[in-house]
């Protein structure tokens, strides 16, 4: 496989001639290079005009290579053919170089271009790459790519230098101007230099913008930089947003590219690059989701503030859905890359990434129901897939004891680069030495912390169940949909029209687990086992808006057809339900919900009486069939989750008429 490599645009501060004239000190041979020994000129011509120069020469360079790989190799000294095309009229040296020594097992082509800065034609620039194909080396294939590549590296940290150095030289001299080359200039005889150097990144430029990187990182940045303006239609973004991706793939370009792509594709999709203009949170999200931006840490970094342990995680899903907390999120981001930019000036460095603040006061088992870890898992995902390497330290304190719980759920689908950046506190340690003061200025810890500093980030609370929407109101809310589906949908239960959802179980000892809040009416639940395929009796046919179906016929018998698995249990209006049930047997499991104190009745007659809507029930549930491995020792499976939110009280019901059992939180 060809190895490529390219280094960014380098300037030096002196004209085209001068330059030139201190890089013909480089020979005969450059004591600066020890690894330059000689060379030799094989051929020197030049135009009719003397407007181009050509000269040709063979460099002897000494190897740097462990001595049993050059016993092996049989050689001390390696031969490159180097080719100097300087045209003085264009102002340009193109220098064109390819091994010699071993060139039917290894190739190795450079090529650098020294030309006029094209905003400052008192100053010149001078870029590099090359390329590296080794076709075989007596199984030292590895080793000799470590060796060029380290060759290559102390190449492009020492060439400005030396250039610098003979420039000094020639000052001391007297030499401080070179005439130009007098003839006037004349249409370009050859391609040289590429048309718009404004495109290219300058060495300047990356160190002052995007920090210190290697030689080979910034090779990586170019290609994939070049790569993307030849192929990629639509705006190309910006070198940061490039360098995360490649930091995200540690510098696998091939990698790193595809990721990109995704994502570019993605932002394209979904509109992303318009979020910040288009997405107004709800009034509910303003009020109740205790996040936001507040100053910046100790190293400039963009600081955001999320009070997790205040928020009703719960209430935010069932009224806003996931599409809108995951838009929500997305624009978090989007406004962190923004303030990145904006501190860079600011502070006058590069900085590319935030930090933020979680407090976890608060946080308990409610925070943990299933539903809530799924969406939050989901995020996690669409963030981690699209704005890698944004997140620069995140501190979590007063992290209680059910945080390991939520850590061991959540941290798998984190990155490992990602989770080194965790720094947690447990208590109230975060205040002495080695706590937040080591990363965030004192004068801006938040007062709800300890601090001095107001914070106005919400502090968030229970959600009013006014503000619960069905999934119906939730699909209709975007126009573009970041998530196809939804984790929670609603139902209508009428006098005599119970809702049912059937699950089909393959092994025993699996987990119904559900969750669901009782939005109005009273409702009667119950689980039944069928040895019968139900056919399904959909009220929504008639009535779209409505969900309600039947699949429990009118003509089966108790005990017979079906059979009841545990005791009914009867909730109030407004009460939040979670719970599960370990099956004994495979087969169909139908979930019912029915209008407490109802009777049976046809699917006509009930339809029939619709108008009179004072008998209609309605609630928000959600389901999911779970392996016993993937069930039994996880606290997402909420076998006794309280919510403190819903004021329910942390009361259990099992039932002894099945060999599995149901926990429920009422």
């Amino acid at each position: 496989m060809v190895q490529k490599y390219c280094s960014p645009v380098r300037v030096y501060k002196y004209p085209f001639e001068m330059v030139m004239a201190a890089y013909e000190r480089r020979f005969p041979t450059c004591p600066l290079i020890p690894v330059f020994l000689d060379s030799e000129v094989l051929s020197d011509t030049w135009s009719e005009d003397g407007a181009v120069h050509t000269i040709q020469r063979s460099c002897k360079l000494s190897v740097d290579a462990p001595r049993l790989l050059k016993k092996i190799a049989g050689v001390e000294v390696v031969y490159f053919i180097q080719k100097n095309t300087l045209n003085w009229r264009e102002r340009t040296l193109l220098i064109e170089a390819h091994n010699e020594t071993f060139s039917n097992r290894v190739t190795v082509l450079e090529t650098c271009l020294y030309s006029v800065h094209p905003d400052n034609e008192s100053w010149t620039c001078f870029e590099q790459s090359a390329s590296l194909d080794i076709k075989s080396f007596f199984g030292f294939e590895s080793t000799v790519e470590k060796i060029a590549m380290k060759q290559y590296t102390a190449n492009i940290k020492r060439g400005k230098e030396i250039i610098e150095y003979y420039l000094s030289e020639l000052i001391s001299e007297g030499v401080t101007e070179i005439p130009r080359w007098t003839p006037p200039l004349q249409p370009p005889l050859i391609d040289l230099v590429i048309s718009c150097m404004r495109d290219k990144l300058d060495a300047d430029y990356i160190e002052r913008f995007l920090g210190q990187l290697t030689p080979i990182q910034e090779s990586c940045l170019i290609q994939l930089r070049a790569w993307l303006q030849q192929t990629h239609r639509g705006k190309i973004p910006k070198d940061e947003h490039i360098l995360r991706f490649l930091r995200a793939r540690d510098f696998n370009l091939e990698k790193a590219r595809d990721m990109l792509c995704q994502s570019l594709s993605w932002r394209k999709e979904f509109q992303v690059d318009t979020i910040l203009n288009s997405w107004m949170p709800p009034s509910c999200l303003q009020e109740y989701y205790a996040g936001g931006w507040h100053h910046q840490d100790s190293e400039g970094r963009p600081l955001y503030i999320l009070r997790l342990g205040q928020m009703d995680t719960k209430g935010l899903v069932k009224a806003l859905g996931e599409e809108a907390l995951l838009r929500h999120v997305l624009s978090i981001n989007e406004e962190g890359q923004k303030r990145c930019e904006e501190n860079t000036k600011i502070f006058g460095r590069p900085i590319t990434s935030w930090t933020c603040l979680v407090d976890l006061e608060g946080l308990n088992m409610r925070h943990l129901w299933r539903p809530g870890v799924k969406a939050l898992l989901r995020i996690i995902e669409v963030v981690e897939a699209n704005y890698p390497e944004t997140l620069g330290r995140l501190l979590i304190v007063r992290a209680p004891r059910v945080f390991p719980v939520l850590w061991t759920l959540v941290s798998p689908f984190i990155n490992e680069n990602t989770r080194q950046k965790f720094l947690v506190y447990s208590g109230s340690n975060y205040l002495g030495s080695g706590g937040l003061v080591d990363y965030i200025q004192s004068e801006i810890i938040p007062d709800f912390l300890g601090g001095d500093c107001l914070c106005e980030v919400p502090e968030g609370g229970q959600v009013p169940k006014s503000y619960y929407q069905t999934e119906v109101e939730l699909e209709n809310a975007d126009h573009i949909r970041l998530w196809t589906d939804t984790i929670y949908q609603s139902a209508q239960v009428f006098k005599g029209a119970p809702h049912e959802v059937m699950i089909e179980v393959v092994e025993e000892s699996s987990v119904i687990t559900w969750d669901f809040d009782i939005l109005r009416g009273d409702i009667v639940f119950n689980i039944f086992h069928s040895k019968r395929t139900p056919l399904r009796k959909d009220t929504s046919t008639a009535l779209p808006e409505l969900n309600n179906v039947q699949l429990i016929d009118r003509s089966w018998t108790l005990g017979v057809d079906y059979s009841m698995v545990e005791s009914p249990l009867t909730f109030r209006e407004g009460e939040s339900i979670q719970g599960s049930h370990i099956t004994r047997w495979p087969g169909l499991y139908i979930l019912q919900w029915k209008a407490y104190g109802s009777a049976p009745s046809r699917v006509d007659d009930v339809i029939s009486s619709l108008p009179g809507s004072a008998h209609t029930s309605k609630l928000m549930y959600y389901t999911e069939l779970l392996a016993s491995h993937d069930f039994r020792g996880s606290m997402t499976s909420l076998e006794s989750c309280h919510s403190g939110f819903s004021q329910l009280s942390g009361g259990t019901t099992s039932s002894s008429q099945s060999h599995g059992s149901s926990f429920i939180s009422r």
